[in-house]
């Protein structure tokens, strides 16, 4: 019988500016004990505060079946703890008050008629043990704001930017020039037109783009959708799945808004290369999805006390040779596409629809007039196999949804250049 018990911290604080004013400030402290059984190949799982003799009788209690579930044994060990240049808990309400109204007030604009900004400080302890004797723990801070404002002049438009890492109050250090970009982007898209309509080049920032690898891409290598058949990418493990220019990796341990020092299995993290030049590589798992490929583990992730699921953590395609001009000059006629606004993916089939959240015509190579409400589809592979990508990689931070549960994952890409359906949204 497999045996193991994860205990679980969690300090939140929270403050909403809305209009110059503080709408809420919401302080959340928890902690927690999950406890997993895994026994004649099913899973029971128990959550409460109980010693672990108690906590694991109870979850083996609830073991009502057999099943073919295992675990991969792994040897893990260790102790990490992140400290941020600039302690958020060191910072009085106030102070962090009087920021965020400084933050605001570069949003005042006659045509900016509503303004919101709200941020998040979260530091997430963790602490792993197992019956095969690995124990880890970690203490992660993370901090984040969301400035946001609503425009109207010939259309009424809403425009917003997020900053989010790992680390402490250091992060925020260019809100305002966030805050004026929204306010720039925000000024011009009220008057932007609709777009055109039709196949056409597409260039996608690194925002748009990464949230294609994120969403269209990246689901399709989670091995339990793998399992459920729910996979475009089921069975093409050491077949080219996309043009030799790209590799698309999974990497926990870069210092981005997905980071983590060891996953909710005990698992030490590590770069994953999920697609290199265009052959896929391996599938995300994990100890018990890597058991039945014969595969290594490392991205289990739980929201809270909730049960471990294989996650993406840092996910994005690595830079080509493309600099921006030379996308321009190489697609000539077509849309070049800024950020994200959501939208619809399925990994069973690989056709998505994303909405951008705002772009420019691109006529002759140069960069024209504004557009807003565009939409981009495609199927995936298609996509993939015939991709320029440009130099310069960034990340875009979020919260990833599957199952009920949310965590912390960074997108990131550079620029590329696709051939896709646009239309108004």
């Amino acid at each position: 019988m497999f045996y193991d018990v994860r205990s679980l911290k969690s300090y939140s604080f929270k403050i909403s500016v809305e209009n110059g004013k503080v709408e809420k400030v919401k302080l959340d402290i928890s902690s927690g004990k999950a406890y997993r059984v895994l026994k004649n190949g099913f899973w029971g799982y128990f959550v409460g505060d109980v010693d672990e003799r108690e906590g694991v009788r109870l979850a083996e209690k609830n073991v009502i079946g057999e099943g073919d579930s295992e675990v991969l044994e792994i040897d893990s060990r260790g102790k990490f703890t992140l400290k941020p240049k600039e302690d958020f808990r060191d910072i009085s309400i106030e102070e962090k008050v009087d920021f965020l109204r400084d933050v605001e007030r570069e949003l005042v604009d006659e045509k900016v008629v509503s303004t919101s900004l709200t941020y998040f400080e979260n530091v997430r302890t963790m602490s792993y043990r197992d019956s095969n004797g690995n124990e880890v723990y970690y203490e992660v801070p993370r901090v984040g704001l969301i400035i946001s404002a609503v425009a109207k002049d010939r259309t009424l438009q809403f425009f917003s930017k997020r900053i989010m890492k790992v680390g402490g109050f250091e992060v925020l250090k260019n809100a305002h020039e966030v805050a004026e970009e929204v306010k720039s982007v925000v000024l011009k898209l009220v008057n932007a037109k609709t777009p055109p309509s039709g196949v056409m080049n597409v260039i996608a920032d690194q925002h748009l783009a990464g949230v294609f690898v994120h969403e269209a891409f990246g689901h399709a290598v989670e091995a339990d959708h793998v399992l459920q058949g729910a996979s475009v990418l089921s069975d093409k493990i050491g077949k080219r799945v996309a043009s030799e220019c790209v590799t698309i990796c999974d990497d926990p341990t870069l210092m981005e808004f997905g980071f983590y020092p060891f996953d909710d299995e005990g698992v030490e993290s590590e770069r994953r290369v999920v697609v290199e030049n265009g052959i896929l590589k391996d599938f995300l798992h994990s100890r018990e999805t890597a058991s039945k490929f014969d595969s290594k583990p490392g991205n289990a992730r739980a929201e809270g006390l909730k049960f471990p699921i294989v996650r993406m953590s840092n996910t994005y395609l690595e830079s080509g040779d493309y600099s921006f001009e030379e996308l321009l000059e190489v697609a000539k006629d077509g849309v070049y596409l800024i950020g994200s606004r959501g939208g619809e993916t399925n990994p069973a089939t690989g056709y998505f629809q994303f909405n951008a959240q705002y772009g420019y015509i691109v006529k002759n190579g140069e960069i024209g007039e504004m557009i807003r409400d565009v939409s981009l589809s495609g199927n995936t592979l298609e996509i993939l196999r015939d991709v320029k990508i440009g130099r310069e990689l960034k990340f875009d931070p979020g919260f990833c949804g599957k199952n009920d549960q949310l965590v912390p994952v960074s997108d990131g890409s550079p620029p590329i250049l696709i051939r896709a359906l646009v239309g108004g949204q």
